[in-house]
């Protein structure tokens, strides 16, 4: 039963590792790759629209991206989308193709880029916390219900307590690699 909930927290604590590295894909590191807008989403007849499903995306240089939409008649709203974004790109059209131009990163840019790199490390963290305290108070539960004994939870709590600070040691790991890669001129 303690096993079935430890592996249930390792399982829960990999999507939230995947989620944040999926999220860091998006913050720029001063070269080109399409993760920096697939997610982008963009207002498609009236839905919210992740950019990936709506065009090709393509890195041909290492400054320099390009949007080939499927439906010509989106253009409009995907470049609106990408000066709307916070990504403070401006694109450039040719009528098949948006362009995006990215500009090297100053000193201030790669600054305020770690500093949302912080903050969306400390938000896995917080996600693995609390994936945590959920599995505590099942295995809390399982104590009352008198399905396991007290040392028995000890020991999944311990067993837990090890599970979690790997997986923030992992998420530290994970921050201080973008951090260097944003870093890096």
């Amino acid at each position: 039963m303690i096993q079935d909930a430890l592996r249930d927290a390792e399982n829960r604590m990999k999507g939230a590792i995947t989620a944040l590295e999926e999220d860091l894909a998006g913050i720029r590191t001063g070269r080109a790759h399409p993760a920096l807008v697939e997610k982008l989403p963009v207002e498609y007849y009236g839905t919210p629209t992740p950019l990936q499903q709506l065009a090709t995306i393509a890195a041909p240089e290492p400054q320099l991206l390009t949007i080939r939409p499927f439906d010509p008649s989106s253009m409009g709203v995907i470049e609106k989308a990408i000066r709307t974004s916070d990504l403070g790109l401006n694109p450039s059209n040719d009528g098949k193709i948006i362009r995006l131009a990215l500009p090297s990163l100053n000193e201030e840019r790669r600054i305020d880029l770690t500093k949302l790199v912080h903050k969306r490390v400390e938000e896995g963290k917080v996600a693995v916390r609390n994936i945590r305290r959920d599995v505590q108070d099942d295995m809390r539960d399982f104590e009352k219900e008198k399905l396991i004994s007290e040392d028995d939870l000890r020991r999944g709590l311990d067993d837990l307590q090890k599970l979690t600070d790997r997986y923030t040691g992992n998420i530290d790991e994970i921050g201080k690699h973008k951090e260097h890669e944003i870093m890096e001129v």
